[in-house]
């Protein structure tokens, strides 16, 4: 019953953080595509049936449809020159100027990338605002205890030791450690080490926990064993500063979420781990609760992610379009109809089959699957 009752505050919070995001995607694909001179019929948020909307001067109708889980932008002539007959040759040469698939393959690349680009730049100014407000934590990269038993411990660190890289990467803040870990779970790390003016390098294997986060939530985490000599300072960043903190933070959150994606793969990290709308729903209602920075640091991740995952080289994403656009520059000419819709059908196919297995794990992780067998025992 509490998961009822929270649906309405939760599905609020995450239908905030959706339109918002899609929004921003879409915009991306629109604005590039009006650069380069197409005419855009419609820009929708959700799909089916239109709720509101209107004309604007340019005859772009903008409207939010009944099914509030994406969005679209529609360009005129999208496929027309693969309609290799009657509807190609009855263009027009006026309509051929405006027609999105009569621009170069470049411009079309482009107004395709637009959409992850647009993610990835909303992503970092949300992480440029935070880290110009809030300034950054850090803290000395200082071993100040060794836990016993532990993969440092067995590895020979000692309280004092200073971390100076990690597989050959260059340590600077104790917080990199934790991050570095968690990328490389379950994985010999060769880690160097300053003691007493000398640099040792040791191969060290940190282990794997199964904690709760502060949401209740059960998560994987590759641990050392150490803990910082001191308390993190947090210290004030400029403009500068803050643009390039938060830009690296995009490329740092993609890098984890590739990294996580291939933990998966390989069955590092289970399965489970995969979730889909509902438990993004949920995490935002949670996150809503501990506060507002926490929910628009949320916003951002999330926009990484659907600006990630839609550079994916899936046919209907648009990195699938991308593949393709990449395939007629090489070749001087575009795929051919029957090709492109077969690989459209598979994309179709595996979108959905990992929609239906991340809606199962999202069952499951709110307990809906265990609830109903309860039911029924």
């Amino acid at each position: 019953m509490e998961i009822l009752a929270a649906i309405p505050q939760y599905g609020f919070w995450f239908l905030v953080l959706l339109t918002v995001l899609v929004f921003v995607h879409e915009y991306g694909h629109y604005i590039v595509a009006r650069w380069w001179g197409v005419r855009v019929e419609v820009f929708s948020i959700g799909f089916g049936p239109e709720l509101i909307g209107r004309y604007d001067k340019h005859g772009t109708r903008w409207k939010i449809s009944a099914i509030p889980l994406g969005g679209y932008v529609k360009m005129f002539g999208q496929g027309a020159n693969l309609l290799e007959g009657e509807a190609g040759k009855a263009m027009s040469a006026e309509d051929r100027k405006v027609a999105f698939d009569y621009k170069s393959v470049w411009r079309r690349m482009a107004i395709v990338a637009a959409g992850p680009i647009a993610n990835y730049l909303f992503a970092a100014l949300i992480f440029t605002m935070i880290f110009a407000v809030h300034g950054k934590d850090v803290a000395a990269p200082v071993v100040g205890e060794t836990l016993a038993g532990s993969a440092a411990a067995e590895a020979g660190l000692q309280s004092g030791d200073r971390i100076v890289s990690l597989n050959g990467k260059a340590v600077g803040d104790f917080n990199d450690i934790a991050e570095f870990v968690q990328l490389n779970l379950d994985q010999e790390i060769a880690l160097a080490f300053e003691r007493d003016g000398t640099v040792q390098t040791v191969q060290v294997h940190p282990t794997i926990s199964v904690e709760k986060d502060a949401l209740g939530n059960e998560i994987r985490l590759g641990r050392l064993g150490i803990k910082a000599a001191g308390k993190s300072d947090r210290i004030e960043l400029g403009l500068g500063q803050s643009v390039y903190e938060g830009v690296a933070r995009v490329f740092d959150v993609s890098a984890l979420m590739l990294k996580g994606v291939w933990q998966i793969i390989t069955g590092v990290r289970p399965a489970d781990e995969i979730g889909g709308a509902l438990r993004i729903g949920y995490l935002s209602g949670e996150i809503a609760q501990i506060g507002i920075w926490q929910l628009i640091t949320f916003a951002a991740m999330l926009s990484v992610n659907l600006g990630l995952v839609n550079l994916f080289p899936i046919p209907l994403l648009d990195g699938g379009h991308l593949t393709y656009y990449a395939i007629e520059a090489a070749r001087g000419k575009p795929l051919g109809e029957r090709t492109q819709e077969w690989g459209f059908r598979i994309g179709i196919a595996f979108v959905l089959g990992l929609m239906l297995f991340a809606t199962w794990n999202d069952l499951v992780f709110l307990d809906v699957i265990g609830r109903l067998r309860a039911l029924f025992t």
